[in-house]
């Protein structure tokens, strides 16, 4: 699958992190990309993160999210990658400088989804079940839902997350729909829960591709890739997180959705992990001024005490 580095005018190379998952959005790519243009050579170039080798403590005691960028970030700045393909809930509000994300791609499902061999849904979940999840997001949402069950860190693929269930170390876990139907778990979901409840993180569901700023050849042939809608809703939900500059770790959900007549609706929310003391935002403007709308909910939620709950949270971690 991948191949040997060739500074080849035709081809482009795509750096991706070696997961099921990571693999199969950089082929999401490269068959766009051949689509587009049969005659172009697509490489993968598998690299391992630094977010991939530490799985004995959370992200967010580690770095955050990030660090599943920084190595493909590097190649990329070397050249020894053309693109970098990423989801976009990963990717921190800042990068290195030379580096852009022209290009976001179609959305995917952006829901949560419970997983588990014997619950069927939240409301059906018993006291004191134990609930798997890396996510301060989605701690913060289990808890001010169901403040009776316990939440356990979990760290790992899909794959290993779904074989800690499956062993009885969990009554249920917390995965993104997206990513299980991505690589053919979509079976394992029990329930696809509403955004109501658990609002989506930045930028679920969707895939970004990342590459030099000023590789011209590179942006001409990734431009047809890009997806309006997603643009929108992204501008809105990277627009808070830039505000608050908390980083991507912090309990921050933020979901944008397009509807008639030209409006946007961006909701937000943020609160400490364990449930408590939850500011939320529900707006609607413009889809012309998403990214600005964005901005604004984030001063919003500073002025109403953002900054209080990030400093704390990042006193914890």
């Amino acid at each position: 699958m991948f191949g040997t580095v060739r500074h080849v005018s035709n081809t482009i190379k795509i750096g991706t992190r070696q997961s099921q998952l990571a693999l199969w959005q950089a082929n999401h790519v490269r068959d766009a990309l051949i689509q587009n243009d049969p005659d172009l050579s697509v490489e993968l170039v598998g690299i391992t993160t630094e977010g991939d080798r530490i799985l004995d403590r959370p992200l967010a005691a580690s770095g955050g999210k990030g660090l599943f960028l920084k190595e493909l970030e590097v190649a990329l700045t070397s050249g020894e990658i053309d693109l970098a393909v990423h989801s976009m809930k990963d990717v921190t509000v800042t990068m290195p400088a030379g580096l852009a994300i022209p290009v976001v791609m179609t959305s995917a499902d952006p829901r949560d989804a419970l997983v588990s061999p014997k619950i069927p849904n939240l409301a059906s979940m018993g006291a004191g079940a134990i609930v798997g999840t890396s996510s301060l997001r989605r701690a913060a949402a289990m808890k001010t839902l169901r403040p009776d069950v316990q939440i356990k860190g979990l760290r790992g693929n899909v794959n290993t997350r779904l074989a800690k269930l499956d062993s009885g170390e969990f009554d249920a876990i917390v995965l993104a729909v997206a990513g299980l139907e991505r690589i053919d778990l979509g079976a394992r979901i029990r329930e696809r829960i509403s955004p109501d409840d658990f609002l989506p993180a930045v930028g679920q569901g969707i895939v970004g591709i990342q590459c030099r700023e000023d590789d011209e050849r590179v942006r001409k042939l990734i431009e047809p890739l890009n997806c309006g809608e997603s643009t929108t809703r992204i501008s809105a939900e990277r627009a808070i997180n830039a505000r608050l500059e908390g980083g991507c770790h912090m309990p921050l959900a933020a979901f944008a959705t397009l509807e008639d007549a030209g409006m946007l609706r961006l909701r937000a929310r943020i609160s400490y992990p364990d449930g408590t003391s939850a500011i939320v935002e529900d707006v609607r403007g413009r889809r012309e001024d998403a990214a600005s709308i964005g901005a604004e909910v984030g001063e919003s939620m500073l002025s109403r005490g953002a900054r209080e709950i990030i400093d704390a949270v990042s006193r914890t971690v």
